[in-house]
């Protein structure tokens, strides 16, 4: 028997480390070859590591979250043969185990992830063995309070739905600073008046039903969770800190009525939604960006602020700001600029879904030039986007909501939607931004000219 390392391999594109977010194995798992061992992830994108041998799995060479580097031990797997490793220690070599009753432990090193077994003892060994002869000796049950007896030496008759308590103006007083509701409150004086001695005896018996307020719901919490902020959401947290820290935003919001706009969408998914597939919002706002960028190349762009460079793209690359189960996640729709409708909405549609069943290649999460984000039916009033970094402009969606609107002098419903858009002000001014977001606004209102070039 040997020892085979597996070593972190070269992702490639000049990658020196990788984050590990996920192990398949555990110590002492046999695995295949080919079988997925961890995933390591990259600029949000997501990498199995697959195993080249068969065998034992002896250690794993990291923990979760942690940042290994290129070539760095992976993890160590026992293998019929020779192995990659030569004159390895012997108290590396073989799975760990819990020690036979009556046999000496044995010590061995620590693994980086694996907590320490708790000690076994001859207890818990016995769990499947016969149970002592002897039984038990019942306890004896704690005694009993007895109830409270009225004057007459009666239990106090319960109170009717709709009966007010009887109390002393002393007594109210009294259950208000305790936070006793005297409903509640069963009096033992005559005609079922409640006395102080009531208000102790209530407070003593059921201290957590003195009130509705004071249940579970309203009860003081001390608990926490610490929560790593590991894999997807590190990136995410490192790539949203390293665009607010470099780009000064602004945010340009626009008003824009979308009656027009939807009933052309309800008339050609109506003709061609089942030939063709079903057309949302994003494919015509996809097309409007496309042809205001033709009169803005400026925002169609990727700054490099390193070295003081800004390329403008003729090719459009949208992306597409994506909810996953683990984060957000930007795939690419390319050249949307040679898109009819339809093969826009298929590319979003079958993106979308990659990225949400995590199957989105590296290729497919980058090389974007301008954003569209947007969060549908919770899309809200106004949002402030963040800047895809390194690109310079990203188009926010609003939800659409029908609100009165006047025109020609008669207030008429409408459906309105607000286009919330951020730009870097380094290399954007105001003005430019304004106008692309009002060309943008143009062709949406009046969506024939989106077909007209």
């Amino acid at each position: 028997m040997g020892i085979h390392v597996i070593r972190m391999p070269d992702i490639g594109e000049g990658i020196a480390e990788v984050e590990l977010v996920e192990w398949y194995v555990k110590p002492g798992d046999a695995v295949a070859e080919d079988q997925v061992l961890a995933d390591v992830m990259t600029d949000k994108a997501t990498v199995e590591i697959p195993s080249p041998v068969a065998g034992t799995v002896l250690a794993l060479g990291g923990k979760l979250g942690e940042v290994m580097a290129v070539g760095s031990e992976l993890i160590r797997i026992e293998v019929a043969g020779a192995g990659n490793v030569k004159d390895a220690p012997a108290a590396s070599v073989g799975a760990p185990g819990v020690p036979e009753a009556g046999s000496a432990a044995t010590t061995a090193a620590p693994v980086a992830n694996v907590p320490a077994a708790p000690a076994v003892t001859p207890a818990l060994r016995a769990i499947g063995a016969t149970p002592p002869t002897q039984p038990p000796v019942p306890r004896a049950a704690p005694p009993q309070p007895k109830p409270r007896a009225t004057a007459a030496g009666s239990a106090p008759p319960p109170r009717l739905p709709g009966d007010k308590p009887v109390a002393s103006p002393a007594v109210r007083r009294r259950a208000w600073d305790m936070g006793i509701e005297l409903q509640f409150v069963h009096g033992s004086g005559t005609a079922g008046r409640i006395t102080h001695e009531d208000l102790d005896a209530y407070a003593a018996r059921a201290p957590a039903a003195q009130s509705p307020a004071a249940d579970a719901r309203y009860a003081e919490r001390h608990d926490e969770e610490a929560v790593p902020v590991i894999g997807l959401r590190r990136k995410i947290a490192q790539k949203m800190q390293e665009a607010k820290r470099r780009i000064p935003h602004f945010t340009y919001v626009e008003e824009i009525d979308v009656t027009e706009l939807e009933a052309l969408r309800a008339q050609l998914n109506a003709k061609w939604g089942l030939t063709r597939g079903k057309l949302t919002l994003l494919p015509l706002l996809a097309r409007a960006i496309v042809m205001a960028v033709r009169e803005y190349p400026q925002v169609n762009a990727l700054f490099d602020d390193d070295n003081g460079v800004l390329t403008r793209h003729g090719a459009v690359h949208i992306g597409i700001a994506t909810q996953t189960d683990g984060g957000l996640l930007v795939p690419v729709l390319r050249h949307a600029e040679v898109r009819d409708l339809w093969s826009t909405a298929a590319e979003i549609a079958r993106l979308a879904e990659a990225t949400r069943t995590a199957k989105a290649t590296r290729e497919e999460l980058a090389g974007s030039t301008i954003t569209i984000t947007s969060l549908g039916a919770l899309g809200g009033i106004v949002t402030t986007p963040v800047i895809n970094h390194p690109e310079v402009a990203i188009v926010g969606v609003n939800r659409i909501v029908e609100r009165p609107m006047i025109r020609g002098g008669m207030v008429v419903p409408r459906q309105m939607m607000n286009l919330s858009s951020s730009f870097d002000h380094r290399v954007v001014d105001g003005a430019v931004a304004a106008r692309f977001v009002q060309a943008i606004r143009g062709m949406l209102e009046c969506p024939a000219t989106l077909f007209v070039e």
